[in-house]
């Protein structure tokens, strides 16, 4: 680790800046614990721990605002998995769960072999963690598909619900400078994702003119999606469950917008030897299709679906994607067994892709996008550090606002947008 200067406190309180590379000896936390699994408002409570020790290729950050994201409330809940029960078994210590998959603070200090920041540098951190040495990345190959890929904040501990987070060197990326601490926690883990679902998949990816379907329209990935496609050229039509989100996604680049609420033929793939439900489905799905063409004010289908309700509307995502086009997924929130009409997918040679979060370059190519001022965070509420349960609480419930949510931790309010500005605010 860099040399810190000598720390006089146990902890310091939220927003009370210490000098730079000062390091207490504790830090606050907002901790999910095993005895606490269940709804996320009761879950996380906020604790005193010891601060983190760095490896050589480790960064400690000091957390101005966090992101919000719905991994965190499986954390809370202890579902699918208990992902503290998960690290323990592999020789982790600590029981309880730190969380937050996105961030935006100051390198505070720095492991022996970190070459690429340095303290005092503002960042942004993305989510995507892998061993130094795991042979996909010694190789060269795209680490995601390596043994050791993990998700910070949610697989690792030592997230940013915290005063300070452990990320490794090659997770730290330049903060917008233009952008608010808030602002820059809320856009990188859905950016990098929808990044690397419309760029990673070669040969379909986005090309200027071509149609794109985009799910959820209003969400984090879905508001993401329609930005990166209009900064491609590309035309991106919505899919939304509300009349008030229609001009949301059009200020944002969508050509259009889909109600889904105006069709019900959703759910799973009828039996194809069932004429009567069978024909049922397709009828509704061709509906579907053809607002698509209405919405994109021309008779052609997406190249690309951008999926991740899942259960529910695979089938008819699979069947109106165009002959040699995508659907490619990174979600199932509608549930995990999905269904589809196998004639038209071979026969018109379709591609149905999965896709998770995103490497280094990929994480690069949206926030360099964000610093282009061409794709804007979409922050539509910021809480309090004392609220981190009752915001996941109002995503479970479906409550939440659309576009994307993040904590102050350490900033003492809105608005400030670097060290400087936070000192004097405090």
């Amino acid at each position: 680790m860099s040399s810190p200067a000598t720390a006089t406190r146990d902890v310091y309180e939220l927003g009370e800046v210490p000098d730079l590379g000062v390091i207490p000896e504790r830090m606050l936390a907002q901790l999910i614990r095993p005895e606490r699994f269940g709804e996320p408002r009761d879950a996380f409570k906020e604790e005193a721990v010891h601060v983190p020790e760095l490896g050589p290729h480790d960064v400690l950050v000091y957390v101005m605002a966090a992101g919000v994201n719905y991994n965190n409330v499986w954390a809370a809940m202890g579902i699918p998995i208990d992902v503290i029960k998960a690290r323990m078994k592999k020789g982790e210590k600590e029981p309880f769960h730190i969380g937050g998959s996105d961030a935006s603070g100051v390198v505070w200090a720095t492991g022996k072999d970190v070459t690429n920041v340095k303290v005092g540098d503002e960042v942004v951190v993305h989510c995507g963690m892998w061993d130094h040495d795991d042979p996909f990345a010694v190789a060269g190959k795209d680490p995601m598909f390596g043994p050791s890929f993990r998700i910070w904040g949610y697989e690792s501990n030592w997230g940013s619900f915290a005063q300070y987070t452990k990320v490794q060197d090659h997770q730290c990326l330049p903060k917008p400078a233009h952008l608010t601490w808030e602002e820059a926690a809320a856009y990188m883990l859905v950016g990098a994702t929808a990044y690397r679902m419309l760029y990673g998949w070669p040969p379909n990816v986005l090309k200027p003119g071509e149609p794109l379907l985009v799910w959820g329209g209003a969400g984090g990935l879905g508001s993401m999606a329609i930005q990166i496609a209009r900064a491609a050229g590309a035309r991106p039509v919505a899919v939304v469950s509300g009349d008030s989100k229609n001009e949301f996604c059009k200020k944002l680049g969508a050509v259009g917008v889909i109600d889904r609420r105006k069709f019900d033929h959703w759910g799973k793939l009828p039996r194809w030897s069932d004429d009567i439900e069978y024909n049922l489905w397709l009828k509704g799905a061709r509906a579907f299709g053809a607002a698509f063409w209405e919405a994109l004010g021309e008779k052609k289908n997406p190249t690309i679906v951008f999926e991740h309700p899942g259960e529910t509307t695979i089938p008819t995502s699979c069947f109106m994607v165009e002959t040699g086009g995508m659907v490619v997924i990174c979600a199932g929130t509608t549930g995990y067994n999905a269904t589809l009409d196998l004639r038209y997918h071979w026969m018109r040679q379709k591609r149905l892709q999965g896709s998770h979060f995103a490497n280094d370059e990929q994480c690069k190519g949206i926030n360099d996008l964000v610093i282009a001022g061409k794709v804007d965070p979409c922050l539509s509420r910021v809480f309090e550090f004392r609220e981190t349960g009752d915001c996941h609480q109002l995503m479970r419930d479906n409550n939440h606002p659309s576009g994307n949510m993040s904590i102050l931790v350490n900033a003492p309010r809105r608005g400030l947008k670097n060290l400087a500005e936070t000192r004097a605010a405090r």
